[in-house]
């Protein structure tokens, strides 16, 4: 009787732990904003052994040599807003940053068309949009919503977060739309080297995550792909052979205190390693219309986006790289290495 009860007490405890184990998970993944819904992709996840190899001779093929620090200082959201785009224009033509994308699905993208004209050497990307997440400033998708009714929730809109949208996406309507969004931006006119997620949306359900890379391949686009995501190559889900993955991604999370803005940037500068990085920001002014579209919503709203601006723009930033020997490349330049042909 005695060993029986042990044993109850051992299974009860073990199947707490398990529960316990389970519940834990969640509400990390949910404090994170990660829309992992498969227990064996979560595992991989909280694991979190990257499965990749760096495309060969990267570094020099980009002219640099093996052992160097390679930066990307990325834009995100261009078309956005007036405040976005004028921010993100002027520091893209001050040399602050190196590259940007634009969101597809927002009003201000004739004004990025006319930049890309204007400026064809600069390099952007797509954005590629699937989330409306702003309380009062909401889009669609680039096709008609009968067209991709899985990615739009009862108010006409796309989903307001990762969750809505990889709980409810059809992947097949999801890849119509995201390529209807690289089209548009052909027909416009921007001159586009990249793809990569907004708010990485596109990253965390196996078969999402596939459509993106195969859209990169089908149109020849260098792609987004941080560190962290490739715990999902497996033998079933197979990396592209000319794939440049992203060694060490940076930007600045949720609920961080402005007050450290100038420290958490220099301090990424100052102990960066060799390999590929990226850091992501984004730009705009503390203005009227920023305010209004960003209203209740201190992260990525206007401070924070009028402090990544002035950071990049400011003289410690640009003497930090001199200092720790970065070298700055693009994504066009990736692309020319991904597709010499």
């Amino acid at each position: 009787m005695k060993i029986k009860k042990i044993l109850i007490n051992l299974f009860g405890g073990l199947i707490f732990f398990i529960i316990s184990f389970i519940l834990i998970i969640l509400v990390y993944f949910e404090y994170k904003e990660i829309p992992i819904y498969n227990f064996s992709l979560a595992y991989k996840f909280i694991k979190g052994e990257q499965n990749y190899t760096q495309f060969k001779n990267l570094a020099e093929k980009l002219g640099y040599n093996k052992d160097d620090k390679l930066l990307i200082i990325h834009a995100d959201d261009l078309g956005l807003s007036n405040s976005v785009n004028n921010a993100s224009f002027k520091a893209l033509n001050e040399g602050n940053i190196n590259s940007a994308s634009v969101m597809m699905t927002c009003d201000k993208i004739d004004e990025v068309a006319e930049f890309s004209k204007k400026n064809p050497e600069i390099d952007l990307g797509i954005h590629l949009t699937v989330t409306s997440e702003w309380e009062f400033h909401k889009w669609d998708g680039v096709l008609d919503s009968k067209e991709i009714q899985s990615l739009i929730n009862k108010n006409g809109n796309l989903y307001e977060n990762k969750k809505g949208f990889t709980v409810n996406a059809n992947v097949n309507e999801l890849k119509k739309e995201l390529q209807a969004q690289i089209d548009l931006a052909k027909s416009l006119g921007i001159n586009f080297s990249h793809i990569d997620s907004h708010e990485g949306a596109l990253f965390y359900k196996s078969e999402f995550f596939k459509a993106y890379l195969d859209l990169a391949k089908e149109n020849k686009l260098a792609v987004f792909v941080p560190d962290i995501v490739t715990v999902q190559f497996d033998k079933d889900l197979i990396p592209p052979s000319n794939l440049v993955v992203v060694d060490d991604f940076y930007m600045a999370e949720n609920g961080m205190d402005l007050n450290n803005w100038e420290e958490f940037y220099i301090g990424i500068l100052n102990n960066l390693k060799p390999g590929l990085s990226q850091i992501i920001v984004h730009l705009g002014y503390d203005d009227k219309e920023m305010r209004e579209i960003t209203i209740d919503h201190p992260n990525f709203g206007s401070k924070w986006r009028k402090y990544d601006y002035d950071i990049v723009s400011n003289k410690k930033f640009s003497q930090a790289l001199i200092n720790n020997n970065i070298k700055l490349v693009n994504w066009r330049e990736i692309q020319k290495v991904m597709y010499p042909n």
